[in-house]
């Protein structure tokens, strides 16, 4: 099977990814395998290629986009700069704070606001995203009335993958996220 990987990625990138992929195989300890297996790693260094080439093409930790419809995709790829992500958000109108919540830990001080609002009473998470929107988490920063402030917590797994989404309106200013360890899940309010 003849896949032109090359056709798909731009100048160079190809030459880079299948030395990025050879180097990998060359790392492996050599084993001695029969003829049906050595199909199986032809497989997997396809699928290889296809998972290593957004690493290789410098992948952002993270991407977000305001739709035309004024809602916010949010997408995650390496949680890493809460602060930078906070700031990006707000520049496309959503008034939120973003924190990074790592395992076996919480934000405190509790509470961090006055008061919560419900979901049903402003819904800032859509879910499920529309049709439209590529991205699996989704915003909609009009829900953020006049002395409110959106509050994204994201619970970070060891291996800086996101695993979970808490995301609500708060009446007044939100405290500052502090991190405190905690043997309930992080993101319970």
């Amino acid at each position: 099977m003849n896949i032109p990987a090359e056709r798909d990625l731009p100048e160079g990138r190809h030459r880079l990814l299948k030395e990025f992929v050879m180097t990998e195989i060359a790392k492996r300890p050599r084993t001695r395998m029969s003829r049906f297996t050595l199909l199986v790693p032809a497989g997997a260094l396809a699928a290889a290629a296809v998972v290593a080439a957004p690493l290789l093409l410098g992948n952002p930790a993270y991407a977000v986009d305001r739709a035309s419809d004024g809602l916010i995709d949010i997408t995650i790829n390496e949680a890493k700069d809460p602060f930078k992500l906070q700031a990006d958000l707000q520049a496309l109108g959503a008034k939120v704070v973003v924190s990074y919540v790592p395992s076996g830990k919480k934000c405190g001080p509790e509470p961090r606001a006055t008061r919560f609002l419900s979901n049903e009473e402003a819904p800032l998470s859509v879910f499920p995203p529309p049709e439209s929107h590529d991205a699996a988490f989704v915003i909609d920063p009009k829900v953020i009335k006049e002395g409110q402030t959106g509050v994204l917590e994201f619970s970070v797994s060891d291996d800086e993958q996101v695993a979970g989404i808490w995301a609500r309106v708060a009446e007044g200013p939100v405290a500052d996220c502090r991190l405190v360890d905690t043997t309930d899940a992080p993101l319970s309010h």
